[in-house]
């Protein structure tokens, strides 16, 4: 594809980059990162069987933090990308800044206490109504108030939100009409530890109404760049039925996301957030993604998350045409009102293909056949690994990508090489876009 080159000569060095992450989303950015003429060499830990096509899987953990101390001074790293939010939330920017040896690094994330907007509903909940994001109204209730918080359940008006405050591989998130199944859901939460310490605090939200989709900025914490927005399809079945997963598919761009709604994004949530964290001298650079919902033509917020997302990157990263390396070495020197984004006007769309039973028990290890005949799709591994050829090692096993003039186009080219790979129990939704 062509890339909106914006490089000055002899401005910037090429660099060695590590790329933390193994899934569908560490896929795309793997391949983003690979084009740059500014990537000198690519590692990705641990990666998967599609990230060895663009750079090198080294077998780290992504909390290992002093293994990736020894592996950057060793490789002489120059960016450390977290792709996902653990990293993030577990205080690696705050663990390489804090050493001589690796403050050099660049890392396009967040501090520790910045990954809170992720890492903790309560925390950014509370950040919304200081600076008045809108937001759907909530209480929070742990085990020292959880009496209270089962008569709060009783008066409330269905159907009712449930969200455990912590990290929960986003399966935290219950939505119920019935009061009885809520106070149940609340109960083993708070009580039964269902999802450990993340739902040692529950938020209970006010349920919106409308159409979702997720909006994508780029900051260096005095500037930002908005990428390419997008929409997900959680749930597992079509017709957005059955169980939340952790996304079947993926559009861009999202025909609404234009005009008088997108100045109220940028207005009203955007600018506010940025602004926001910079006020309360919080260290945030890197990606703000914005789970928003249209109401009536009016965004609200229904979370936040510290790093790109997925299935989403997906579908932003192809679209996007300006360089990414260069845009973190921007970010490092708070310069990100000197770049220019630029978004392919073609649509992207991917669709998720799964094993079967997820997202329950599944099974892996089979083997994944047909690549051969794949034409004019990119595919993104998930869920894969290399052992005797590529084979399942997830739920989610390969995001089939497609360009098109329009959604329906590109949506036909991906079904069509949805089709062409093979494992045994493989499914995936043919309704992605339905909407539309």
């Amino acid at each position: 594809m062509n890339f909106l080159v914006t490089l000055q000569p002899n401005l910037f060095s090429t660099m060695n980059i590590l790329l933390l992450g193994s899934g569908g989303r560490e896929s795309a950015l793997s391949w983003k990162l690979s084009q740059s003429p500014l990537c000198k060499q690519l590692f990705i830990a641990p990666g998967n069987a599609g990230t060895s096509q663009y750079g090198i899987n080294v077998a780290l953990g992504i909390n290992d933090f002093p293994s990736l101390k020894a592996f950057c001074i060793e490789h002489k790293i120059d960016i450390l990308f977290p792709g996902s939010e653990e990293p993030l939330v577990n205080g690696v920017y705050d663990f390489f800044k804090s050493d001589v040896a690796l403050q050099h690094i660049i890392i396009p994330g967040p501090s520790k206490e910045g990954a809170q907007l992720e890492g903790s509903k309560a925390f950014s909940k509370k950040l919304m109504a200081r600076h008045n994001i809108p937001t759907a109204a909530y209480a929070e209730f742990d085990e020292s108030n959880f009496e209270e918080g089962l008569k709060y359940l009783e008066n409330h008006t269905t159907p009712i939100v449930l969200k455990a405050d912590g990290l929960a591989a986003g399966k935290g998130v219950v939505i119920t009409s019935d009061i009885e199944e809520a106070k149940a859901v609340f109960t083993d939460m708070i009580r039964n530890a269902q999802f450990g310490d993340a739902s040692k605090t529950v938020v209970v939200e006010q349920f919106l109404t409308g159409i979702e989709l997720s909006v994508f900025a780029f900051t260096d914490g005095k500037n930002y760049v908005l990428l390419p927005e997008a929409k997900d399809y959680k749930r597992v079945g079509e017709g957005d039925t059955g169980p939340n997963t952790g996304g079947m598919g993926a559009i861009s761009p999202v025909p609404f996301a234009k005009g008088d709604f997108m100045k109220k994004v940028i207005e009203r949530v955007v600018e506010p957030t940025i602004n926001g964290l910079r006020s309360e001298g919080i260290i945030y650079n890197g990606f703000v993604f914005f789970g928003l919902i249209n109401v009536d033509g009016d965004p609200y917020v229904i979370e936040y998350n510290c790093r790109m997302g997925d299935p989403e990157t997906e579908v932003v990263m192809p679209r996007l045409e300006n360089d990414l390396v260069e845009m973190v070495l921007r970010m490092n020197e708070q310069k990100l009102d000197e770049v220019v984004i630029s978004h392919s006007p073609k649509a992207a769309v991917t669709v998720m293909l799964v094993s079967k039973g997820y997202p329950g028990d599944y099974e892996k290890g089979k083997l994944i056949t047909g690549f051969q005949n794949i034409k004019d799709s990119i595919l993104f591994h998930a869920g894969t690994t290399e052992k005797d050829g590529v084979r399942t090692s997830g739920g989610r096993v390969i995001a089939v990508t497609s360009y098109g003039d329009d959604l329906k186009a590109a949506l036909q080219t991906s079904y069509t090489n949805a089709a062409k790979i093979e494992f045994e129990g493989k499914s995936f939704r043919k309704d992605i876009g339905f909407e539309f």
